[in-house]
């Protein structure tokens, strides 16, 4: 089965640089929930876009086939961590059609 889109655009994202507590339970949750629901893994690529300079990326993540992977932006960090408190929009393109969903 191959269900989904090879281009995704979430046109929203923002990492506060603080937490309301201690540890990862407490971190901001910017989320991808990416699902490669068909019968080959994908290699999927990542840029992110700011209003107030150049983009950052690739940053690469595979996901198995017929598997899920809920990818936290602030675990990104193949080029470059992503910045805190700073909007941001990205571009998901993974080599075969997947499902994305953002959540926060």
């Amino acid at each position: 089965m191959s269900i989904g889109q090879r281009h995704w655009a979430i046109a929203e994202g923002y990492i506060p640089s603080d937490s309301p507590g201690p540890g990862r339970a407490f971190e901001s949750h910017e989320t991808a929930c990416l699902l490669s629901a068909g019968n080959q893994g994908t290699h999927v690529t990542i840029t992110l876009y700011f209003s107030a300079y150049h983009p950052l990326g690739p940053y690469r993540v595979t996901v198995p086939a017929a598997r899920t992977l809920h990818l936290r932006f602030n675990d990104l960090n193949d080029s470059e961590p992503v910045p805190r408190d700073t909007n941001y929009a990205c571009m998901i393109e993974p080599d075969v059609p997947i499902l994305v969903r953002h959540t926060a």
